[in-house]
């Protein structure tokens, strides 16, 4: 009974940065890992990062050092900080959670190990 909505997409230039918010709703007390995914035209649904109860995030290896997951958990916002923006991370960006605690490394970035999907938001990265 949880809602995600995620927001803060749009267009920037390669090595720019994007700040991506979502915000979840209902019932989100069992949340127990929240997440960020993309997925790029003709590509398959990627895990990003994600994040525990406890503040421990997970990045897969490509956006490491450049990308940051936090969240505030007095406003249940989830935040994908973007920096250095590449042209291939052009994708529809997804916010997602779980009940379930994250599993460790890229077997936790795995699409269905996340119950609960926002409607995601387009991130263009340009030349």
């Amino acid at each position: 009974q949880a809602q995600l909505v995620e927001s803060g997409g749009g267009s920037v230039q390669a090595g720019g940065s994007l700040r991506l918010s979502c915000a979840a709703s209902g019932i989100t007390k069992n949340f127990q890992c929240m997440a960020w995914f993309r997925q790029a035209p003709g590509k398959g649904r990627e895990g990003v990062a994600h994040i525990n109860i406890f503040g421990r995030s997970t990045y897969t290896d490509s956006v490491k050092g450049r990308f940051t997951i936090s969240q505030d958990k007095a406003k249940n916002t989830l935040y994908l900080q973007m920096n250095s923006l590449k042209l291939e991370e052009t994708a529809m960006y997804y916010c997602a959670a779980d009940g379930s605690s994250c599993s460790a490394g890229p077997w936790g970035l795995r699409p269905e190990a996340f119950s609960y999907w926002g409607q995601g938001t387009q991130v263009t990265v340009s030349s």
